[in-house]
């Protein structure tokens, strides 16, 4: 893997207002600019790249990530004025939207532990923690400490690593993301499952790994997550990446059926859950 670029900048305010896609949540929070996991051929399908955020270096997507210096300060400034205005238990916030907040970068520095930290401080309705790195598991008692107050979501697109290694070569393997969830879900804390985007998979064999995996499964789509109907996910490849490797059959709409059925089958209606809807089930 070829080296990366790091940068330490100040950050002008932690918590960022959402909508859209997101708008079950009233803040986003990015410890991170950029994303590692996105280097070499990593995570293809990210629709990041195509922001402007992604433009921000002028090197490959995947090769630099900026950390922001200050982002405990910031959190805990915002949390207190929240909580001054009687906005505290209300507030739901969603990390991260645009990188993952434990990339490598987070086990020197630490910004994502220290957000954690100022959360237990300042208790918010509800915090989504969104990775696909068993990085997270360093911070299991933090997040206990959260409660009912915690989600723990973990991306998993597919349950089979051939498909893994050949679309997202950079994250780890199904067996290890799993591996996660069964810990996190054994200590009580609330564990959602992302098959965001569905890749190619086993239907039977992934709902019953993700039956004692999980307290709740969202399956998202290239056409139903994207924003655009399945266009921005065409104009980052996909579809010629699903030729290339022999699934073309995969990228389509209505492909996720067979999945969705298998997962309501084994799981049960209300743990299977789709696209937005899922996400802003909070």
């Amino acid at each position: 893997m070829s080296a990366k670029r790091y940068t330490l900048k100040p950050t002008a305010r932690a918590l960022t207002p959402t909508g859209g896609f997101l708008k079950g949540f009233a803040f986003s929070l990015n410890p991170y600019i950029g994303c590692a996991f996105g280097d070499s051929g990593g995570c293809p399908y990210c629709y990041v790249r195509m922001l402007p955020i992604a433009r921000v270096e002028s090197v490959r997507w995947g090769s630099w990530v900026i950390a922001k210096s200050n982002l405990a300060e910031r959190l805990e400034h915002e949390l207190v004025a929240l909580e001054k205005k009687g906005r505290l238990g209300e507030t739901t916030i969603f990390m991260s939207s645009a990188t993952d907040p434990y990339q490598g970068l987070e086990r020197r520095l630490g910004l994502t532990r220290a957000a954690l930290d100022a959360f237990v401080r300042h208790p918010i309705r509800r915090l989504l923690i969104q990775t696909r790195s068993p990085l997270i598991e360093r911070d299991i008692e933090i997040i206990r400490a959260l409660g009912s107050r915690a989600i723990v979501s973990l991306t998993l697109e597919t349950d089979d690593d051939d498909v893994r290694r050949a679309f997202t070569p950079t994250s780890p393997s199904v067996e290890r993301r799993l591996r996660t969830a069964r810990m996190f879900r054994a200590r009580g804390i609330f564990v959602q499952l992302a098959v965001s985007p569905m890749m190619p998979n086993h239907p039977e064999r992934f709902a019953e790994l993700t039956a004692d995996s999980a307290d709740r499964v969202i399956i998202d789509t290239y056409f139903d997550g994207d924003g655009a109907n399945g266009a921005r996910s065409r104009a980052l490849g996909m579809r010629d990446l699903y030729a290339k490797h022999g699934y073309e059959e995969w990228f389509r709409p209505g492909a996720e059926r067979e999945l969705v059925d298998a997962m309501r089958s084994r799981l049960g209606i209300d743990r299977v859950l789709m696209s937005r809807a899922g996400f802003t089930a909070v």
